[in-house]
């Protein structure tokens, strides 16, 4: 039976897990974080990633736990409304398209896969070494072991990308903006609802997925690289606090909140771009390969479809890794370069460059009820994001065991 590591329990790594097993290989996964992940923020899944999701007989849990957002309401400074719409079109969503909390679906993965995957909490991969017999994984904690493939499952900034093909800027393209997220509480009593407050090249929101103690503030915000500072919590903080300082509506709040956040997070809103995913017998899937940033909206939908198509090509090549790693990349990469190209558009009405572009913006939103043809302008908003979601054909993989690497 062919062993199969893969490093990041998220999406991409337990989805992996679950169709590796199914295919007949034994995944373990290694996660550096002590436990599951909870939380984190509002993700989508949409078009071919539902139909990886059915096959796997989760869609019916995933449907029942989505967010059931309601209403997006644009504010000015002083908290007065602007415009609305509805979350399904502030969301770009379609059709039979979910919104779910990226820790319930996490949880979901984790629940199918636990009895006959191994999982490897609070453990690091530090070292890979390809032998005759397949790769020699040293470990931060525990002793070396030798497995017939590596698959680097852990994200944006991934350890496995980094150790067997280069330093991450080689492959991680900044494209001029930062995220931050993180909860804070309700005070707004804030239920299925999103706010958002614009500003020139700056955009807060505050969001509530039901009416409780917790909501998730969200900034966004034009700015160059800066790499040195993402393990610097401390000046991530001060960064935050400088660029959103003296900016209306709840920020200041929100800033204060940030201090006793558990979950504080920022980053630059970068894309993962490389030539090849696979090298001897490691290989990427999800972010780490080609991760699409959250201003695609895209990022959970590939992680799904690729851990599929990966394991699924794996198991055809039936003990040639060479060739399924091939077709894994043939098959996914037109469906994630189209997907990719949604980040560009999308930060454009995400991080507005100028206080006559939010005039003009929010003027639209109120006229749009109001306007003739409103029906086929929200299809054309809503096009390109269902056009890239679909853009692969989710095959059949004939379950079979798999032969030794």
């Amino acid at each position: 039976m062919t062993n199969i590591l893969i490093s990041g329990g998220s999406v991409a790594g337990a989805t992996l897990a679950f169709w590796a097993r199914r295919h007949g290989f034994n995944p373990t996964v290694v996660e550096r974080a002590p436990a599951l992940r909870d939380g984190g923020y509002k993700i989508d899944i949409r078009g071919a990633a539902l139909e990886v999701v059915d096959r796997m007989g989760l869609l019916d849990e995933v449907r029942r736990r989505g967010t059931d957002m309601r209403i997006a309401r644009f504010v000015d400074a002083k908290g007065r409304q602007m415009a609305t719409m509805s979350a399904q079109l502030f969301g770009g969503r379609t059709g039979g398209d979910v919104e779910i909390m990226r820790g319930d679906l996490v949880h979901l993965l984790y629940e199918a896969t636990r009895n006959d995957v191994e999982y490897l909490f609070g453990e690091s991969i530090t070292g890979l070494q390809e032998t005759p017999d397949g790769v020699r994984v040293s470990f931060e904690n525990g002793p070396p072991r030798t497995f017939d493939l590596v698959i680097g499952a852990d994200g944006l900034h991934s350890n496995v990308r980094a150790l067997a093909f280069g330093a991450e800027s080689r492959f991680l393209h900044h494209l001029g903006h930062h995220i931050s997220i993180f909860t804070v509480p309700n005070h707004l009593r804030l239920d299925r609802t999103e706010m958002m407050h614009p500003a020139p090249g700056r955009s807060v929101g505050m969001y509530a997925t039901r009416q409780g103690d917790d909501a998730k503030a969200m900034f966004f915000f034009a700015s160059p690289p800066r790499a040195h500072e993402r393990r610097d919590l401390g000046r991530q903080k001060q960064l935050l606090a400088e660029v959103f300082a003296g900016q209306g509506w709840e920020v200041p709040r929100l800033l204060d909140a940030m201090e006793a956040a558990p979950d504080f997070y920022l980053d630059s809103i970068s894309q993962v771009r490389m030539d090849h995913w696979s090298s001897g017998r490691v290989a990427l899937v999800g972010d780490a390969a080609y991760g699409p940033s959250p201003a695609s909206g895209q990022g959970t939908s590939l992680a799904l479809v690729g851990a599929y198509v990966l394991a699924g090509r794996l198991a055809l090549a039936a003990g040639d890794h060479t060739a399924g790693f091939a077709a894994y990349e043939r098959e996914m990469r037109p469906f994630v370069e189209q997907n990719q190209r949604l980040a560009a558009s999308n930060l454009k009405g995400m991080v507005l460059k100028s206080a006559a572009r939010i005039r003009f913006q929010m003027l639209m939103l109120r006229l749009m009820p109001r306007l003739p043809g409103r029906d086929r302008m929200i299809e054309r908003i809503a096009e390109p994001i269902r056009t890239a979601a679909t853009a692969i054909t989710i095959k059949d993989y004939p379950a079979r065991p798999a032969q030794p690497s």
